[in-house]
């Protein structure tokens, strides 16, 4: 499984082994900011897409519905992961699968079905 994210502030790849999560199949990529966003989606081709909203230059948000717009094939598993819940519910509404606050993305079930 490939793991694409976007954060800011917090080390996700961190978190996610401080909270018992096995990485071992997974690769995972973190860019500390959304500069050519879509550029970066397309080479490393996600299987997950976690999205921080507060992440400069351009909001989580705004790179969801950037790349709904684009021809990138959408990854499996878009997760919101702002410490904002109404930013959540935002990227939900656009089309996220999963809106949770960030510290608790090892709680997500998507962790326990790796192939």
């Amino acid at each position: 499984m490939k793991v694409l994210a976007f954060e800011d502030s917090v080390d996700i790849e961190t978190l996610l082994i401080s909270n018992g999560v096995d990485l071992s199949k997974v690769e995972f990529k973190q860019y500390w900011d959304s500069v050519d966003h879509l550029d970066r989606i397309l080479q490393f081709d996600p299987d997950v897409l976690m999205l921080d909203h507060y992440m400069p230059p351009t909001k989580g948000l705004d790179v969801l519905l950037n790349l709904l717009k684009s021809n990138i094939k959408k990854p499996q598993t878009i997760v919101a992961m702002s410490s904002s819940s109404m930013a959540n519910i935002a990227m939900l509404k656009t089309g996220a699968d999963f809106g949770i606050v960030k510290f608790k993305v090892s709680e997500l079930e998507i962790w326990t079905h790796q192939s």
